[in-house]
């Protein structure tokens, strides 16, 4: 007994007929009008083929509609997130208040020579979020979500040299050896005072003990998919805003320093280098523009002019300038504040790494204090969440020592090696 259409599955009838017309076509002598006919049949069959099974939603699983219980669950769980966050950002609040507070009270202590106290520092740790994670919602949204914007790509050196070019008409004066710019670096270090202690073992921490005089941070090692994290450049890792700010504070130092080594070089290469300190002036003037104020700096730093500034970095007669003056002016700020004391390179990189007014007070506290003291204080929220070393050494006593221990690994490589037998003393 023939079996209904109606009974057999959809696919297994499509099949069924097109095998019955296919028999059929054998002999026929008008064949292109079957085969348009079983090709009709074969268009239909895949459709019914296609189509879901009783109960089974044709839309993909990211489009179907979530059950009332799932929904309901996301509900109660999104109000239980949204209740600890807003826990969570009240006691971060309160505790990056009292971290301001404290440093205004130490502040004005020191200002009217009054001792400071353990209680005068936050001696807890910042909260840490505890509560459920962020649900997932179980609806599709409904609007598409926006491209998100691509960041600004960073600077790099290729850009500080080009616009050195454009603005300034100048190309720095590159070493013909990496080690003849650690000479001309280590005799402008030891003749400002710094000690051999102090710039081999920064060297090896910022520039990674193996780093030469254009080493720019994220782009340490060569490797693929390295990419630029900021424009920090050279031994000491400084950003374009330092460049900029040093130019406009200590630039008329650089211009002393530049005339009276021109004084002692012949015809040609005294003439390349009063060219040179022309350039330098006129990147003062630019610097100069503006407010002596590091926000303002950091305007003009992102400007072609600025970037063209920060390539003095790469130059041998005016990098080394640069990039000792940066450690110079930290020593100084301690000392003017009556840090009389020889800072070890660590200490001074705690000024590099907080700034100097923070520095100076993370310095300035006493050993027996510094196995309890959070090293939170000397940061702002945002500066302290995007450091994990600084996190993860939470005491100012263990960051100093994660900081020694680091660069004790740093000027093993030969790089700091280099630098450290060219130093004087």
């Amino acid at each position: 007994m023939p079996v209904s259409p109606s009974v057999i599955p959809t696919g297994q009838f499509y099949a069924s007929l097109v095998l019955f017309w296919a028999t059929k076509m054998v002999g026929q002598p008008d064949n292109d009008v079957c085969l348009r006919f079983l090709l009709a049949l074969l268009t239909v069959g895949a459709i019914g083929m296609a189509r879901p099974a009783a109960g089974q939603s044709i839309l993909p699983p990211s489009a179907q509609p979530a059950s009332v219980p799932a929904i309901a669950q996301y509900q109660k769980d999104l109000a239980a997130y949204q209740q600890a966050q807003q826990t969570y950002t009240a006691a971060t609040s309160t505790y990056w208040n009292s971290i301001a507070e404290k440093r205004k009270i130490r502040n004005a202590k020191r200002a009217n020579q009054i001792a400071i106290v353990i209680d005068d520092y936050v001696l807890t740790q910042p909260p840490i979020y505890s509560g459920p994670p962020q649900p997932i919602n179980p609806l599709p949204p409904s609007a598409p979500t926006a491209p998100s914007v691509a960041p600004k790509p960073i600077p790099v050196v290729a850009d500080f040299l080009a616009a050195a070019k454009q603005q300034f008409n100048f190309v720095p004066q590159t070493p013909q050896r990496e080690i003849d710019f650690k000479q001309a670096y280590a005799k402008v270090a030891a003749a400002a005072g710094l000690t051999k202690d102090q710039v081999v073992r920064i060297y090896g921490f910022e520039a990674t003990g193996n780093g030469t005089y254009r080493v720019q941070a994220g782009l340490e090692y060569g490797k693929p998919g390295e990419h630029a994290v900021s424009t920090a450049l050279g031994y000491n890792q400084l950003l374009a805003t330092n460049s900029v700010e040093l130019m406009a504070e200590q630039g008329d130092q650089f211009v002393k320093a530049l005339t009276a080594k021109a004084s002692n070089l012949p015809g040609p290469a005294k003439q390349l280098l009063e060219a040179k300190i022309a350039v330098v002036q006129a990147m003062i003037a630019f610097s100069n523009t503006v407010p002596d104020d590091w926000g303002q700096h950091q305007i003009l730093a992102g400007t072609p002019k600025g970037l063209g500034i920060h390539a003095m970095n790469l130059d041998i007669d005016v990098g080394p300038l640069l990039q000792t003056q940066k450690l110079l002016n930290s020593v100084l700020f301690a000392r003017a504040k009556g840090l009389n004391q020889a800072l070890t390179a660590a200490e001074l990189e705690m000024m590099n790494l907080t700034g100097d007014g923070n520095g100076f007070d993370l310095n300035s506290l006493p050993q027996a204090w510094r196995q309890q003291v959070p090293t939170s204080n000397y940061f702002d929220q945002g500066g302290y969440e995007e450091n994990p070393v600084v996190e993860r050494n939470n005491v100012v006593a263990t960051l100093l020592a994660a900081t020694n221990a680091q660069m004790d690994e740093e000027v093993k490589k030969p790089g700091a090696i280099d630098l450290a037998a060219v130093f004087s003393h």
